[in-house]
């Protein structure tokens, strides 16, 4: 059965990161540009930063002692009753059995604790992720195109979904 739970293993969540980002990216951007954001996201040391002075929460789907997944959302961002979900992840090789889902699920229940009313999300306007959040009720809002340094941009679409 798979489980979704809080979690502070930072080493699982670059690992599924590791695993799962050549995948998602590398028909999309650079392969330098996919090092420099690797780097620069998920370092040990700024995955612990984001937990402890950016208020994300990490949750991982595990199932036998695997690893599946990882997300990490925020509540109240901006100041908004709305939940950002700032990474969603899920192995390459278990995409497609409701890992995901079950994730939104979960970020979705603890938004709805904690009075926000939407869940919003920004993902590349190239990531064919975008049809799973439509297929689950995410809208697109805008687009932004946000410059992370060293001349790359994350050109990407913003989602919600009323919760």
């Amino acid at each position: 059965m798979i489980t979704i739970s809080p979690t502070d293993n930072y080493k699982a969540i670059q690992d599924i990161a590791g695993k799962t980002w050549p995948v998602t990216y590398g028909p999309i951007l650079s392969s330098e540009q996919i090092q420099y954001m690797f780097s620069m996201m998920y370092d040990l040391e700024a995955l612990k930063n984001q937990a402890e002075t950016k208020n994300h929460h990490f949750i991982i789907a595990e199932e036998d002692g695997n690893f599946l997944g990882f997300a990490s959302y925020e509540f109240d961002y901006q100041n908004e009753p709305k939940t950002k979900i700032h990474k969603i992840y899920i192995l390459p090789e278990t995409q497609g059995s409701g890992i995901g889902k079950k994730m939104i699920y979960y970020i979705s229940e603890k938004a709805k604790n904690n009075k926000q009313e939407f869940l919003s999300l920004n993902v590349n306007r190239f990531n064919e992720a975008i049809h799973f959040y439509t297929k689950i009720g995410f809208e697109k809002v805008g687009e932004e195109d946000i410059n992370i340094g060293n001349g790359y941009l994350m050109e990407d679409y913003i989602m919600e979904k009323k919760i």
